[in-house]
């Protein structure tokens, strides 16, 4: 493993208003790009999605696009990433035609249009995670950590296969807490969500000593978990997976290993919040677990076979959707009844012809 260190520019404020990142000189293309690649940013408040032309930045509430680089042929981009709402973001190259390597990791400033440092690697780079401070790499069966201003290494964890490059790393200033693989992070780093191998369960443990919080089941059925998100107080939580619904489950974790007080939302700290548990529960040590398992709340059904990432918006109840066809999904859950989720919003983002 190689890399190549610059110093980086020093980074715009984190919450910057999108409109203080220039638009792109480039046009509009005729036609719709190949989508590869999607990301939330850290507060869920925008995304990143990587083409096979290029990349594009969308902003979620309200929804628009807030500016796209378009390189043209040789210009696609497997993975891209952003650090807040800066002009800092990590790519790597992929596609059919890739503008970068696909062992690279290239670290990109909008204000300059350029690319001002990279990290180079023996193999495919898997993922990427930002924060303020750290760069956090993987690949099939490592992980790296970079200092964010220098590009230093810092750690090096081996892991099993991670040929999909599974990892989170907390955001939040401080101590930083990384998972991998197949592991989700909570806000504050605090709190991780796992699913199992068959996809069927989903369990939630304290990260500070590792014990089981609980335990909450998707299906029945095998599924292939694409995305896990915890609301901003944790009483929430979202999975998507290749049967095509989004799900909503109700959390049980005490606010007090949180650090926050979750009394200032009505909703999520009513008594009458559904759990879901199933009617049998009563027999639990009769009947097989299944029956007493909990399930979802809310549900929102979506194209089967289709890869869907989730995160909560904004707005109290909601949540917002990303599919690798280019659509946006903006859904809203009823906290008192549960059941099947308000469609608020859809856009195709990838049509030229789209108006936000």
């Amino acid at each position: 493993m190689s890399h190549t260190p610059q110093t980086l520019m020093p980074l715009d404020s984190d919450e910057a208003p999108p409109n203080q990142i220039p638009p792109s000189p480039n046009p509009p293309p005729n036609s719709a790009p190949t989508l590869l690649h999607l990301s939330f940013n850290q507060d869920s408040g925008c995304f990143a999605a990587g083409t096979d032309h290029g990349f594009r930045i969308y902003n979620c509430d309200p929804f628009r696009e807030i500016f796209r680089r378009d390189f043209g042929p040789g210009g696609g981009i497997g993975l891209v990433h952003m650090l807040f709402r800066c002009n800092i973001l990590a790519f790597v190259g992929g596609g059919s035609d890739p503008r970068y390597p696909v062992n690279k990791v290239m670290i990109w400033d909008d204000h300059q249009s350029r690319c001002i440092g990279e990290l180079s690697f023996r193999s495919e780079v898997k993922g990427v995670r930002l924060r303020r401070d750290r760069i956090v790499v993987v690949l099939a069966h490592k992980i790296f950590v970079y200092n964010f201003a220098d590009l230093k290494v810092l750690h090096q964890i081996e892991t099993i296969a991670n040929p999909k490059g599974l990892c989170e790393v907390s955001h939040v200033s401080g101590t930083m807490v990384l998972v991998c693989p197949g592991l989700q992070k909570g806000q504050d780093g605090r709190l991780l969500a796992t699913a199992s191998s068959k996809g069927t369960l989903v369990r939630v443990y304290n990260t500070l000593d590792g014990s089981l919080l609980q335990e909450v089941r998707r299906g029945a059925d095998r599924a292939e978990i694409y995305s896990l998100a915890f609301s901003p107080t944790a009483q929430w939580l979202a999975v998507s997976s290749d049967k095509g619904t989004v799900h909503v489950f109700n959390l049980k974790v005490d606010s007090g290993l949180l650090g926050h007080d979750r009394s200032h939302s009505t909703s999520e700290s009513s008594p009458a919040s559904p759990t879901a548990a199933s009617s049998l529960s009563f027999i639990k040590g009769v009947l097989p677990k299944y029956f007493s398992s909990e399930w979802s709340v809310a549900q929102f059904r979506l194209q089967e076979g289709l890869q869907y990432v989730v995160a909560f918006g904004h707005q109290k109840n909601t949540i917002v959707i990303l599919g690798m066809d280019g659509s946006f999904y903006r859904c809203q859950f009823d906290s008192a009844t549960g059941g099947e989720m308000t469609q608020l919003e859809y856009y195709n983002f990838l049509k030229p012809d789209e108006t936000f």
